[in-house]
This record gives C-alpha cells, structure tokens and sequence, in this order.
C-alpha cells in the first residue's frame, strides 16, 4: 500500500513538473510573440507617412502606394497566424518595391523626411529578425517539449497545441525588382 502510495505520489509529482514547464514555455512564446507584434506596430504606424512622402514625389507610381496601403491593412487585419504570416511577408515585399523605387527619384532620395522614415523602419526591420528568432526558439523548445515521451502523454489531455514558426517565405528573401 505505501509503494501505491508512493509511487502516485512520484506521479503527481512528475505531472504537475512537466505540466508547469509546459506552462512556461507556452507563456515565453506568448511573450515573444507580442515582441514581434509590437515591432509591426510600430512599422504600421510608420507606413502612412511613408506613403505621403513618396506619394508627392513619385504621382505616377499609384499602383506601387496602393499594394502597400492594401498589404498594410491586410497585416493589420490578419486573424489566424498563418494569415499574419503570409500578410507580414506580402507587406515586407510592398515595402522593398517602395525603396527600389525611390531610386528612380533623386528628389526623393534626398528628401530629409524620407531618408527619416527609411532609416526608422530599417530600424524596426532589424528588430524584427531577432524577435522573429526569439518566438521560433520559443516555439522551438515547447514543440520539442510537448512532442518527448512522456511529456506528450500529458500535454494533450492538457490542451497544449504545437506553435507554428514565424518564417519567412523563400521568395521574400529575394531581391525586388522594379520595371519601368
């Protein structure tokens, strides 16, 4: 009776363990997750004034602003995260054409305000990256941890879910080219 005793007790234990690490981990992807979404804020908030400054300079390249505006609202709009991911990627895109563009325009290149927008969002761009690599870490190590013997007989009936990784897509790490 005090070996059953024992050895539930031993079991608790190691449930109530992996369940708190499980916990963990789940809040650390959480919690870098919103690094990654705070940086895309701050990208979203700078978009407009982008827009507007390229927008006196370049009258004719309306297309090119719009797919910007229309992926801006499409990131800002994603709910489900491969949504998010997909929308980010198409943004990052939009955003290299409009700095491919800008040099066809000398003026704008030399606009004080542009150069300003441009190196705040590479700034954010940059901050970006190693919160992306943050999350996948993150999501890295609960996958791995949810998925190990014995550990996966516990977090299912828990509820925890495998993550997906924030990637980038293989045709977003390419260089834009502009055609005029």
């Amino acid at each position: 009776m005090i070996y059953l005793i024992l050895a539930l007790a031993v079991l608790a234990v190691l449930v109530v363990a992996t369940y708190n690490s499980l916990v963990k981990l789940k809040n650390t992807a959480e919690q870098t997750w919103s690094d990654i979404d705070t940086q895309l804020k701050k990208r979203y908030d700078l978009i407009p004034n982008l827009v507007e400054t390229v927008k006196g300079y370049a009258k004719h390249e309306s297309q090119t602003l719009e797919n910007v505006v229309k992926a801006r609202t499409a990131a800002m709009g994603a709910q489900t995260f491969k949504e998010k991911e997909g929308a980010e990627n198409a943004l990052t895109g939009a955003l290299k054409t409009i700095f491919a563009l800008a040099e066809n325009y000398p003026d704008l290149k030399a606009n004080q305000n542009f150069l300003d927008l441009q190196k705040t969002l590479t700034d954010i761009e940059n901050s970006i990256q190693p919160a992306r690599s943050a999350y996948n870490e993150a999501v890295r190590a609960l996958n791995t941890k949810m998925e190990v013997f014995p550990n996966n007989l516990i977090a299912g009936p828990f509820g925890f879910k495998k993550r997906e990784f924030f990637e980038i897509k293989e045709e977003e790490r390419e260089n834009v080219k502009v055609k005029f």
